[in-house]
């Protein structure tokens, strides 16, 4: 990994991202490309074009300026640090800025969302995770170290998610932790046996690695929903960090499916890294 994209809406989770991001590149030399995104749609159609044009270089020039004043903190000295500023607030240009400089990570601060909110409006991090293309690491708190020598990585050991997770091994690989493969169990009409989950994970293991080495990490546990069954062993296996698999889902899908890393940024305390399909 050499480039990381922050998105920054000059939140005290925007300043969590901002110094994980810049633990990142002091250790192995990355690049920060910092976005903000200037909402300009509250300007009314109805203006005058020049007032609007007059109202559209003020805000930028006032975002221009804090936005410098907030990049300019101690901890990200002798950084490498780019600062991007867009004209409107699309979720979905994190990823274009993303290909853009041919970053390799999205690192997001959020306080996720709950309740009323969550279902019909959802945070910021889980749009950003609908589009994004490539990995997310989604951080709640400050974070002071990031030698994760203990990752949870959920799968469904499903024939579409070998590519992905295949990518979230080789992504990973650079941090040299301890990767516990995690499947859950749910008792409903999908519920496995043990000799079944073990033949869906030799035969996942030999898709992405062409052997069963990983099968001593390999994980099963019964809960009552996918999201408690990972959050549950990531806090008994002492984990730092939780990688999931996404689909992406947008729209009507995703708000009768859901997408389990969506709830999992919004509800998790520790570091979330997303990988889509």
């Amino acid at each position: 990994m050499k480039k990381i994209i922050i998105p920054v809406d000059f939140s005290k989770h925007s300043v969590y991202a901002l110094k994980v991001a810049a633990l990142f590149a002091k250790k192995y030399k990355m690049t920060l490309y910092a976005l903000h995104m200037l909402d300009m749609q509250e300007f009314s159609i109805s203006e005058n074009p020049d007032v609007k044009q007059e109202k559209g270089i003020f805000f930028l020039k006032l975002a221009e300026k804090k936005f410098k004043k907030f990049l300019a903190q101690d901890f990200l000295s002798d950084v490498n640090i780019v600062p991007i500023i867009k004209h409107y607030k699309v979720f979905s240009e994190v990823n274009k800025v993303a290909e853009e400089v041919n970053a390799d990570l999205i690192i997001m601060g959020s306080h996720g969302a709950s309740g009323l909110k969550e279902f019909f409006v959802g945070s910021n991090t889980e749009k950003v995770i609908r589009y994004a293309n490539i990995p997310v690491l989604i951080v709640k708190n400050e974070i002071k170290d990031i030698s994760f020598n203990n990752i949870v990585m959920a799968t469904d050991f499903s024939n579409e998610s070998v590519p992905a997770f295949k990518k979230s091994l080789q992504s990973l690989d650079f941090l040299q932790a301890k990767k516990h493969i995690l499947y859950v169990n749910l008792p409903n009409e999908n519920f496995k046996t043990t000799p079944e989950m073990e033949t869906m994970a030799n035969n996942f293991l030999t898709k992405v690695d062409g052997n069963i080495d990983r099968l001593i990490n390999v994980n099963f546990v019964c809960a009552k929903s996918i999201e408690k069954g990972i959050l549950n062993f990531a806090n008994v296996a002492g984990a730092d960090l939780i990688v999931t698999i996404t689909h992406g889902r947008k729209g009507i899908s995703h708000i009768f499916e859901g997408s389990i890393s969506e709830d999992l940024s919004n509800h998790a305390t520790l570091p979330i890294m997303t990988f889509k399909l």
